[in-house]
């Protein structure tokens, strides 16, 4: 079974989906092997290098109010605690296109998963810049990968197209939120579900071949 994961780095949804899909395939255990693949979204395409206060962006963006955007938060936390995430203060929201172009290129050596776990916690848990280099050369070493191949991908335009065309894919599928769990290509299951929710599709669409 091969699982597509659409998602941002900034998207704190996407952390919640993702806890919940791991502790739902843990639960299948050897009853459902699994391919997982990130692919990339960008929440925020136009944001600019110097980010954004997020309280004020976000307030625009969805037009919330203060009051509401707390609501939101607490509410973050609590799910993120039920599937075992801890999630910190995050003041500013950031540009993701250089993160998934690192993520792209981690796919191609295994560990493509280790950095995106790293990337997530970085960002919703300790409240650092996902769009800077110095970020995400030191996460890249603390997954194994290459630095000195990691600094050139991230001072070149590396990887650019295949990015750009894999986010053309997902948008063309109709895919405008995430995150967004495709499995097998044919099946979508969207936003940050309990676990449960997970783990009783899986087992249906293992079920049924």
């Amino acid at each position: 079974m091969r699982i597509d994961f659409v998602s941002d780095v900034t998207c704190p949804w996407c952390v919640i989906g993702l806890q919940s899909l791991e502790r739902a395939l843990q639960r299948l255990g050897d009853a459902v092997s699994v391919e997982l693949h990130f692919q990339p979204f960008e929440l925020n395409p136009d944001m600019p290098p110097e980010g954004a206060d997020a309280t004020e962006y976000l307030a625009r963006k969805y037009g919330a109010s203060a009051e509401q955007l707390a609501q939101s938060r607490r509410r973050i936390v609590e799910r993120g605690a039920e599937v075992g995430f801890a999630f910190g203060t995050r003041t500013r929201v950031w540009n993701t296109f250089d993160a998934q172009r690192l993520l792209y290129w981690a796919g191609r050596e295994g560990r493509q998963r280790e950095l995106k776990h790293a990337l997530l916690r970085a960002y919703h848990t300790d409240g650092e810049n996902p769009s800077s280099h110095e970020v995400l050369l030191r996460l890249a070493g603390e997954v194994g990968l290459p630095l000195e191949r990691a600094h050139a991908i991230l001072a070149s335009r590396e990887f650019n197209a295949e990015v750009r065309q894999q986010q053309a894919h997902y948008r063309s599928l109709g895919i405008d939120s995430v995150p967004a769990v495709i499995v097998d290509g044919r099946h979508l299951i969207q936003g940050g579900q309990p676990p449960e929710v997970f783990e009783q599709a899986l087992r249906q669409l293992a079920a049924a071949g």
